[in-house]
């Protein structure tokens, strides 16, 4: 180089350093003026990539016992920083006494996240009470058949005492099918309870027991509703769910006692009547319709009953459905089928495979002709499928036969009449 570098470093004589020196940073030549090396390329400048962060191993810290032993409880909260988080699981695999204080403080954070809905699982009172009669069988049991109605009220009445007194004003609308198309009336909360209340009164006078509604002559339903809501001087409230629930507990109290041979007493209806044992299992039915009416009405969470109690509500519809037919056919609801006559009683006929599918699902052979018939696979002429509780929302009349999600198969006339026949079974 010829001319002189300002930023060389220099003695006051303008020498160097001697002959032998090796080449100096920043490209001098030996024996030359030593030269101050040029600033290095950073790698954001040179284009090269940053080295990833989340690649570096994280550094525990060092910090005192009482300092690790204060943040167990941010620790179990999985509340720490990664370094702090390290540092306790590092200390805990040496210090015994805050290992034990963090396994209880974990247990104790698994308490408070609860992973599924704090809501009782419907089916939690049925598993205690087996547990406790397995431990002890009752001195008077429960018939088989009263079980879903004991089970049914016990879930309507742990709701009821869920809701506020407001909540009891909530509207509610009942629905159903009239034979020919959908109907609804609108009520609240407490008359819903008041409709069951009455309702029940029909199972209650064939045990012998008061009557709901005093005096007044046994009716249908509808009928016995109206009168009953009619003769209240003032809207219903909550004050009705304790003669709901005393009634409740006297009906399943009164057949336990009675024995399962009271299950042949027959209940009118008005226009039908049906066996005891098949009126309980449709009350256990209407309560767990109008509970779900009432759940949706003040957003409470309501699942179906259990599946042993929801395939005898099935079964019990499926019986119901010869008689619907024949009576739909009778009103000119229905086409008579193909057959000239209607089929002797017990001999089999035109039939169609009602499969319900679920836990409380099944299959039945519904006869077509007539509510004497037996059904049969060898007549066999259409084949429906439905969710179990599709279908129980089908027979309380709160799906339109049109709507009903249902797999078909043959005879579409045939399977019309046994869907519209299926709503025709729900009142209000």
């Amino acid at each position: 180089m010829t001319g002189a570098d300002p930023f060389d470093a220099h003695d006051g004589t303008g020498s160097g350093g001697g002959a032998g020196d090796a080449p100096r940073e920043g490209g001098g030549e030996p024996g030359g003026p030593p030269r101050v090396p040029l600033p290095r390329a950073s790698v954001e400048d040179g284009g090269r990539p940053l080295p990833e962060l989340g690649d570096l191993p994280p550094v525990p810290l060092e910090l005192p016992h009482d300092v690790l032993k204060s943040l167990l409880g941010a620790w179990a909260l999985a509340a720490c920083s990664t370094a702090e988080a390290l540092a306790v699981e590092i200390h805990l695999g040496d210090c015994g006494a805050c290992a034990d204080e963090a396994r209880r403080l974990r247990e104790a954070v698994g308490l408070l996240h609860q992973p599924e809905s704090l809501d009782l699982d419907p089916g939690l009172r049925t598993r205690v009470l087996e547990a406790c009669l397995d431990r002890r069988p009752p001195r008077i049991p429960i018939p088989e058949w009263a079980a879903p109605y004991d089970a049914e009220t016990a879930r309507l009445d742990a709701l009821l005492q869920d809701i506020g007194d407001a909540e009891w004003h909530a509207p509610v609308r009942l629905r159903w099918f009239d034979g020919a198309a959908p109907t609804s009336r609108r009520t609240t909360v407490a008359g819903v309870i008041a409709h069951l209340l009455s309702v029940d009164g029909l199972v209650a006078v064939a045990l012998g027991l008061d009557d709901p509604l005093g005096e007044a002559p046994a009716q249908g339903p509808s009928a016995r509703t109206e009168a009953f809501w009619q003769a209240s001087h003032f809207p219903p409230t909550r004050a009705l769910r304790i003669p709901w629930r005393e009634q409740s507990h006297r009906l399943v109290q009164t057949v336990s006692f009675t024995g399962s041979g009271a299950g042949r007493l027959g209940v009118s209806y008005g226009d039908f009547a049906l066996p005891l044992h098949d009126a309980m299992l449709d009350r256990a039915f209407e309560c767990w319709v109008h509970a779900e009416d009432i759940a949706v009405a003040v957003d409470y969470p309501y699942g179906p009953p259990a599946p042993r109690y929801l395939h005898r509500m099935i079964d019990l519809a499926a019986r119901m459905l010869p008689a619907a037919l024949a009576a739909r056919r009778q009103a000119g609801l229905a086409a008579p089928g193909p057959t000239p006559h209607l089929v002797p009683a017990g001999q089999p006929g035109r039939s169609l495979r009602l499969e319900i599918e679920g836990t409380g699902g099944g299959e039945w052979l519904i006869p077509l002709d007539s509510p004497g018939a037996v059904g049969s696979e060898e007549f066999e002429v259409a084949h429906v499928a439905l969710d179990d509780v599709e279908f129980c929302r089908l027979a309380a009349g709160h799906v339109p036969p049109e709507d009903a999600a249902a797999g078909q198969l043959g005879d579409r006339a045939a399977i019309r009449d046994v869907l519209f026949a299926t709503a025709s079974l729900s009142r209000m």
